[in-house]
């Protein structure tokens, strides 16, 4: 696949997720609701960490932190949520 279809449908798949997002929000966000919320924020930053910010290919450190960080983020996040 192309470098410019690549980003199209990394583009693609974050506007879906956001729309996600958006309509989980609205939800009434207890519970499931969160934990869905959560990983669904946890999948546009994988999405953003390997698709735009092309650490696909990058050494393993370096993907692994980034990634890392948007996961533990949602776990303090959710940790601290009623």
């Amino acid at each position: 696949m192309s470098t410019s279809r690549l980003l199209i449908a990394c583009w693609m798949a974050l506007a879906m997720l956001s729309a996600g997002t958006v309509a989980l929000g609205q939800a009434n966000a207890t519970g499931w609701a969160t934990f869905a919320l959560l990983t669904v924020a946890v999948a546009k930053a994988w999405l953003i960490a390997d698709g735009f910010m092309e650490l696909r290919r990058a050494p393993r450190l370096w993907r692994w932190l980034v990634l890392s960080w948007a996961v533990m983020l949602a776990v303090v996040i959710g940790a601290t949520l009623p």
